[in-house]
């Protein structure tokens, strides 16, 4: 234990002076490896940073990340916000709801929350402070709603918890269908709260033929969370071969059927991909030699059975556990708490009786929640950005949004059906 928080607080420490996550974990892991074994032990260190980046799973999210890139070089996520504004457009505070929905829809072909607020935050933000959103709400509002991004499958950040949990991806993308419908629905419901209180304006009155029009424009893009789900969920293709029909798919609509995407925008949308993935793929590499430290120490093992000789009652380990995790999320990317935290704490998890599925979808609806909660909220900052207003300011908004996503979290831990009822029905 003692080692474990030792390591945990230099890699913090350096966190904290700016130094960059993945080199953070590569330091404290080669010094803990040169002092407690030796120089015998550099040698290994390539090795292990090589196989720890070449996870066949991992290519999923290179792949995902580029599709998401292309689809928003393509004129999709322009084609959702339309279709999602003849939807909700019509209600008081209707460019709120029309945020929350096009989130909704473009969390499906995305799996990440910034790729989410940065394609639409730039189009919906500025339209809601035009029509007289205060910007903190307008920021708010789009930053809270990118969250489903985590939540709704794909998602980049339970393929990287498979991989440390070596636990299902697929059970882990359904077990986020209700969570993120549930949470979408209560983000609708406060946003309408906040419109009420804010008076916000209505939008265009409610057309079916305007719906029509939009849902036949949008229809392609519909047609890519189908085919990709579809094959991962009905077990014809796996979640990294779903993730490369995406990118198949992406280039294919965006050339072919949209003739939005020339040679330009794809080469800005492979580089925006390649410097996403970078940064992912160095922190998995990286957290590879902590990890195989720790394993070495055994003290994954040394936390479950501290932890254990204090509690072995489920849900009281679930709720420590979320403490852990909403407090990591407040500090580090969500990638970077995964791939640190997980392979320590999964043989608790086990010896108490958590299913790995189950605490997976708590892992990502936490780690979503700490994107949304200063001082690192890396969803939060780009909307902020966006919307040109303080973070603090955003945050006072925000709160209300943070507390339907709090709620969700309970939801799931406490009644686990809302996220393993699909699960159980297909898989089990």
């Amino acid at each position: 234990m003692t080692t474990m928080l030792v390591l945990f607080g230099a890699v913090l420490g350096l966190v904290l002076i700016n130094v960059p996550i993945a080199v953070s974990l590569g330091i404290v892991a080669t010094i803990a490896m040169l002092v407690s074994q030796g120089t015998d032990s550099l040698p290994n260190l390539a090795v292990v940073t090589y196989n720890g980046a070449t996870n066949f799973p991992l290519l999923a999210i290179p792949l995902f990340i580029l599709a998401g890139a292309i689809m928003n070089a393509s004129g999709i996520s322009q084609r959702l916000i339309a279709f999602a504004s003849a939807l909700f457009g019509w209600v008081r505070g209707g460019l709120a709801h029309v945020s929350i929905g096009s989130s909704l829809f473009f969390a499906e072909i995305s799996g990440s929350a910034v790729a989410d607020v940065a394609a639409l935050g730039s189009i919906l933000i500025p339209g809601m402070k035009s029509k007289g959103y205060p910007a903190p709400m307008a920021a708010a509002v789009m930053s809270s709603a990118a969250t489903l991004a985590v939540i709704i499958p794909p998602s980049i950040p339970m393929i990287l918890y498979a991989v440390m949990a070596e636990t299902s991806v697929v059970q882990l993308f359904v077990a986020g269908v209700v969570p993120g419908l549930i949470g979408a629905m209560g983000l609708m419901c406060m946003a309408s709260f906040l419109a009420r209180r804010y008076n916000l304006p209505r939008g265009d009155a409610f057309s079916w033929e305007r719906v029509r029009k939009t849902a036949r424009e949008a229809l392609w893009a519909f047609a890519l969370p189908l085919i990709i789900l579809g094959g991962i969920f009905g077990g014809v293709v796996t979640a990294t071969e779903g993730a490369a029909l995406a990118v198949v798919a992406a280039l294919f609509i965006g050339l072919a059927v949209y003739r939005e995407l020339d040679l330009k925008h794809l080469r800005l949308a492979v580089v925006e991909g390649g410097m996403q993935t970078a940064v992912v793929m160095l922190l998995v590499a990286t957290s590879a030699l902590l990890g195989t430290y720790l394993t070495e120490v055994q003290a994954p093992q040394q936390l479950a059975k501290a932890v254990s000789d204090f509690t072995s009652n489920k849900w009281v380990v679930l709720a420590l556990l979320n403490v852990v995790f909403l407090f990591l999320g407040m500090f580090l990317h969500s990638a970077a708490a995964i791939i640190l935290v997980i392979p320590i704490v999964m043989p608790l998890v086990k010896l108490v009786g958590i299913d790995p599925v189950h605490f997976g979808l708590i892992v990502t609806i936490n780690l979503g929640i700490g994107q949304q909660t200063p001082p690192v909220a890396s969803v939060l900052m780009v909307a902020s950005s966006i919307a040109k207003a303080s973070v603090w300011e955003v945050t006072r908004v925000n709160i209300w949004f943070i507390a339907v996503l709090v709620a969700v979290l309970m939801l799931v831990t406490y009644v686990p059906i809302t996220g393993m009822g699909l699960v159980e029905y297909f898989y089990r």
